[in-house]
């Protein structure tokens, strides 16, 4: 009988700030989806963003405090050192490299999964991971639904999976702005990067 691979959890983000939700997340992940281990990977450029991002040491030092108390996960600051724009496909390409004989789970929410066919090289990456789409519920009893057959044809073998969160409205936006009026975010991020925002002074200027 074949040997079952190893499953490594792929998991990215801006991270700008990474709060309670992107927590959440990660800790689903690793209750529901069998994982030998779940990697964090803060965006160095991202390619899709119509804003620019914080500075990449500020949001790996964050990360690291947000996920690092979570065992079986570690932060990968690979694509914040890679130069250029930060695509999923160089990074799910160098760990298929690296980890030969694991199975990687690509892990997004459903918005960023309806959207999936306009990220660059979508059809390899499609062909190297499994998709673990996070289905979040909203406290008004609705969620963002994804539906694999909305998306152009996808290659033959390509797989989804169904991660269920629970309710959180939580957005990076809505912290930024809160954090830029002095606002206290102890109940929307850990308590170690609401100190580090704090420490640092990040968001308070446009």
């Amino acid at each position: 009988m074949a040997l079952k691979k190893p499953r490594i959890g792929v998991f990215g983000g801006a991270f700008d700030p990474p709060h309670n939700a992107h927590v959440a997340m990660a800790q689903a992940a690793l209750a529901q989806l069998d994982l030998a281990e779940l990697r964090i990977f803060p965006t160095g450029q991202a390619w899709h963003k119509d804003r620019p991002l914080s500075a990449p040491e500020h949001r790996l030092a964050m990360s690291r405090l947000a996920f690092g108390d979570l065992a079986g996960t570690s932060v990968d600051p690979r694509e914040i050192l890679r130069p250029g724009p930060t695509y999923t496909l160089d990074t799910l390409r160098e760990l298929q490299h690296e980890l030969p004989g694991a199975q990687l789970v690509l892990i997004m929410g459903a918005d960023q999964a309806n959207s999936l066919h306009h990220w660059h090289g979508w059809e390899e990456i499609l062909s190297i991971a499994i998709i673990s789409v996070a289905y979040r519920a909203l406290p008004t009893g609705s969620d963002v639904q994804f539906d694999p057959s909305s998306l152009p044809p996808v290659p033959p073998g390509a797989h989804f999976e169904k991660l269920q969160l629970p309710p959180m409205d939580i957005s990076a936006t809505d912290i930024r702005a809160r954090a830029m009026r002095g606002e206290d975010l102890r109940q929307l991020v850990p308590p170690a990067v609401a100190r580090y925002i704090e420490q640092h002074h990040l968001y308070r200027s446009a």
